[in-house]
C-alpha cells in the first residue's frame, strides 16, 4: 500500500537529481569544477561530509526543505562566480580549515608549497625556539601553518587591512592563540625582532597594475590591495627585501610567493640588494611559485 503526503506538505527533492541539475547550471556558467562545487555546496547545506553525501545520492535520498532552498540560493550565487569559499565560509589550507569571506584573500592550494618552504627552513633553524614572521598574513594561512606544524617556534604575523585582520584574528584564536598577530604597516613591523628572525615568509600582492586576472572569482572578489603590486607587480617585494634584511639574522631565510613569470626579476632584485643564494622553486603544476634567499 502506498501513501500520499498530505495536501500542501513539502515533498523532498531527489538529492542526486538536484546535484546533477546544479552541475549543469554551474558548467554553463563557466565554473571550472562544477561537479566538485555542486557536491560541496550540497554537503554544506546538509551538514554532511562529501563522502557521506555521495552515499546518500547512491541510496536515492531526498533533500528536504529548507536545505533545498538554501542549496538553490548558493548555486545561483556560485553561478554568478561568487567564490565557493565565501559561500561555505571556509577554505582548506594544508591541515587547517580557515574562516574566509569578503575582504580577505582566499588561500590557494599552490600556496601550500610556499608554506612548506618556510616550515622546512624553520625546522632546520638551530635555535630552540626559532622566530618566524609572516608579513601580509591575510587569512593567516602561512603563519598558522608554521605555528601548528612547528610548535616550538615563535610565530608573528602582520596585516594592514582592517577587513583581512578581522578574519585573521578569528583564525588565530581558533588554531594558534599562542601566535602573535599585529595590525601594522609591513615596513614598520616588529622592530623589537630586528636581527632575531630565522624565517620571514610573505605572499604579497604581485599582479601588475595593468594586468586583469582571468578568473571572475579573483577579479571581482579578492581585495585589490591583496592582488596588485605596482607597474611591474614588485613594489611590495622591494619593501619586503629591505624589511627582511632588518628582521632576519645572518643565515636567516626569506620566502616570497610570486607569479610564474617573476622568478628571474625577483632573483635579480634580491641579489642586487645583497641577498645570497636566491633560488626559485616550482609548485606541483611545475610553475615558478616562490623564491627564497639567505640573509648574509
Amino acid at each position: 500500500m502506498t501513501f500520499s503526503p498530505p495536501s500542501g506538505a513539502p515533498v523532498d527533492q531527489d538529492l542526486g537529481r538536484a546535484v546533477r541539475a546544479a552541475v549543469v547550471r554551474l558548467s554553463a556558467a563557466g565554473v571550472p569544477t562544477p561537479d566538485v562545487d555542486a557536491e560541496l555546496l550540497a554537503a554544506h547545506v546538509l551538514g554532511l561530509s562529501r563522502g557521506v553525501l555521495a552515499a546518500a545520492m547512491i541510496r536515492g535520498d531526498g533533500m528536504p526543505e529548507p536545505a533545498a532552498s538554501a542549496f538553490e540560493s548558493l548555486i545561483a550565487r556560485r553561478a554568478a562566480r561568487e567564490p565557493l569559499q565565501h559561500l561555505t565560509g571556509s577554505a582548506p589550507f594544508r591541515h587547517l580549515e580557515l574562516r574566509v569571506g569578503p575582504g580577505v584573500f582566499v588561500p590557494r592550494p599552490e600556496t601550500e608549497m610556499v608554506a612548506q618552504l618556510a616550515i622546512d627552513a624553520l625546522r632546520a633553524a638551530a635555535a630552540p625556539e626559532p622566530v618566524a614572521v609572516d608579513l601580509g598574513t591575510g587569512s593567516g594561512a602561512l603563519a598558522l601553518a608554521m605555528a601548528t606544524e612547528v610548535p616550538h617556534a615563535r610565530v608573528h604575523a602582520a596585516e594592514n587591512s582592517v577587513d583581512a585582520f578581522i578574519w585573521a584574528k578569528e583564525n588565530f584564536a581558533a588554531h594558534a592563540p599562542h601566535a602573535r598577530l599585529a595590525f601594522v604597516d609591513l615596513a614598520d613591523a616588529f622592530p623589537e625582532l630586528d636581527g632575531a628572525v630565522s624565517v620571514l615568509v610573505s605572499n604579497p600582492p604581485y599582479v601588475p597594475d595593468d594586468a586583469i586576472p582571468r578568473d571572475p572569482e579573483v577579479r571581482f572578489w579578492d581585495p585589490p590591495a591583496a592582488l596588485y603590486g605596482g607597474r611591474d607587480g614588485l613594489d611590495v617585494v622591494r619593501v619586503l627585501s629591505h624589511v627582511a634584511q632588518r628582521l632576519l639574522h645572518p643565515g636567516g631565510t626569506l620566502v616570497i610567493e610570486h607569479g610564474e613569470w617573476q622568478g628571474a626579476p625577483i632573483r635579480d632584485l634580491l641579489t642586487a640588494d645583497g641577498w645570497r643564494g636566491a633560488a626559485t622553486h616550482r609548485d606541483l603544476t611545475l610553475r615558478d611559485r616562490a623564491t627564497t634567499a639567505i640573509r648574509p
